[in-house]
Order: C-alpha cells, then structure tokens, then sequence
C-alpha cells in the first residue's frame, strides 16, 4: 500500500474519515515473511518520547538480537525539530512501519484528512480538532526537512515477520485500515468481531497480530491465536503508572511482562516501559504550553490519570503477571 500524493478528498471529514489508499489489500499479508526472529517487539504509538526511545534501548541490552517493528505514529508531541530528528536517528536502526501520522505527513500535498486519526463518533468533537492543530504543528515541523519526508513515504504500512516458526502480522490500526478501530477494546469485546478476526488469522495462518493506534492496550488469546495491542509505548496506559506499554513475541518468556499468553509455543506479553517520565514532561511542556492542543488534549492522561488497570485490558487467555501488581513500577530504572 503506497502514499497517493493527491489521493481523492471529497467529503473527507478531517480526524474522523480517512482517504482511500488507508485500506490494506486482502493479500497484504501473504506470502513470506520478510523478516525471521526468536524475539520481537513492536513498538506502537511512541509519540515522539525521546525519553522512551531511551528506555527501549537499556531494556533491548538483555537481549540483543531481538528485532524491533515500530508500527507508527512514532511522532506526535515533538514538534522541536532538534527532538523530531533524534527520534528519527534512534529509531532508523530497526524496522520502521507507518501510522496514520507519518502518512499524512509524509504528503507533499495535504489530502484534508488532519490527523488521520479516523476517530470514531463516540469520540468528543474538541479532541478531533485538537489532534488536527497538533498535526498541522507537526507538518510546519517538517518544512524544513524534504529528506525526512520522503523517506516516510518510503515506509511501509504493514509487515508479516517469522518469529520462532511462527507468522505474526503487524499492522497500526486492523487488518482492514491503516486506521482502523476494529482492534480497540470496545471492537474486539463483540463477539461477531472476535470470530471475523479468528477466521482471517486462521485463513492467513497467522499465529499473532500485533496492532496499535487505538492508545487503549487490550489483549485477546484463544489458544491457537491471538492478537494484542500495545495501547501507547509514549505515554501512561494505566492509572497511576508513569510507564509507556508495548508488545513482546518471543520464543522465551520475559520477566518484565505486565500480562501474557502462550500461543502454539509463542509468549505473547505486554512489557512495561519505564522511562524518565519527569524529563519526558519538562519536554512536553516546553514544546506545548498550557492552552495549547496537546496540553488539552492529553494533560490529564500525561499526569497518570488514565482510566482501568492492566487487567482492564485482558479479553481472555492472557494473565497477569507479577509485575503488573507493583504499585512501584512507575518508578525509572534507566537513569
């Protein structure tokens, strides 16, 4: 799936619809792998936390050969360009997919779609608009960087990877969009939605599908499959935790998982990521002030005050882990 320079815009509502070449082919996930590996993580809404990307690697030097998959909007808040750089610089060592916010920003023509976001109704009118003014930030950001630009239209929007013998899809949103909504929590708590998605991964053989884009971890396992959202890598996911989430697919367990399954011999887990949340919020207010639209829109969720805890993300087959019952895990261990 390409980026159309000019892609067809009527009657896009900007942050709630989504231009056409969103839509992932039936057959993108056929085929071989393009990658193989006995341990995987995937990197999902880092949202330019330079302080994370910090985090990863400290975490990433007990295991070294891991592969890692950022599956987009590794940007959001870093709209210092010096900051936007340094993400673009930590994270061009491994395999770099595309959210909706590289996609819009990679355009050299705005297609009117804002953020990208493709928020569904349930989602308040003032957080859309606030997303919108956050990207159009973002794109004044990149003016200057004609480079940078092209290569994240080069990105892809999707991956299939072989972890330990087994297929495992990535994509941001679903298996149908970019953007799409149906790997949220509220989506895959529908059964109809559970048995479309058991069906396509069984049809595709694919053992695990690691997602995104929704900023609300949730986890689903039945066994023979699962699929499993990280929520945001660069932000609190949980109350009272100061910690990002992401995904691990591994042929060995971690013992920094928050909660996980085992599938055909795969641990699928949600790893906390603890960063330097205190550096990471001097950087936040500094590059958005009060008043302005992330300081609006994600103020409350920065302070830990994001609603549920990680068992509020599990739909079935995974389980707690010890880690995820310590009231101490916000705290940093990389400093």
């Amino acid at each position: 799936m390409s980026i159309s320079a000019s892609p067809d815009i009527a009657a896009i509502r900007p942050g709630r619809d989504c231009p056409l070449d969103y839509r992932i082919k039936a057959d993108a996930f056929n085929g071989p792998p393009q990658h193989e590996c006995e341990s995987l993580y995937v990197i999902g809404g880092l949202y330019g936390n330079l302080q994370a990307l910090r985090a990863l690697d400290s975490l990433l030097l007990a295991e070294p050969h891991a592969q890692v998959i950022f599956n987009g909007d590794l940007h959001w808040f870093d709209r210092d360009p010096a900051i936007f750089r340094q993400v673009e610089q930590f994270a061009a060592r491994h395999i770099l997919l595309r959210g909706n916010v590289e996609t819009e920003l990679a355009r050299a023509v705005d297609a009117g779609a804002g953020c990208g976001c493709a928020y569904p109704d349930e989602v308040a009118d003032e957080t859309v608009e606030w997303s919108n003014l956050i990207h159009q930030s973002l794109r004044q950001t990149l003016q200057d960087m004609p480079t940078l630009r092209a290569k994240m239209m080069e990105r892809k929007a999707h991956a299939l990877l072989e972890v330990a013998g087994h297929r495992v899809a990535v994509s941001h949103g679903d298996e149908f969009s970019l953007a799409g909504w149906k790997c949220s929590r509220q989506a895959l708590q529908r059964p109809e939605r559970q048995r479309q998605l058991t069906a396509w991964m069984d049809e595709q053989k694919i053992s695990v599908f690691a997602t995104s884009h929704t900023c609300a971890p949730v986890a689903l396992s039945w066994g023979i499959g699962a699929v499993i959202n990280n929520g945001a890598a660069g932000m609190p996911n949980f109350t009272g935790g100061q910690y990002g989430v992401i995904s691990r697919i591994a042929s060995t367990p971690c013992s920094r998982a928050l909660y996980r399954a085992r599938v055909q011999g795969l641990y699928v887990e949600a790893i906390a990521l603890q960063y330097d949340h205190a550096a990471f919020l001097i950087d936040f207010h500094r590059q958005w002030p009060a008043g302005s639209p992330a300081a609006l829109s994600y103020a409350e969720r920065l302070l830990s005050c994001s609603p549920g805890s990680p068992s509020s993300a599990l739909l079935g087959g995974f389980r707690q882990c010890p880690i995820s019952m310590q009231t101490s895990i916000h705290h940093n261990e990389f400093t």
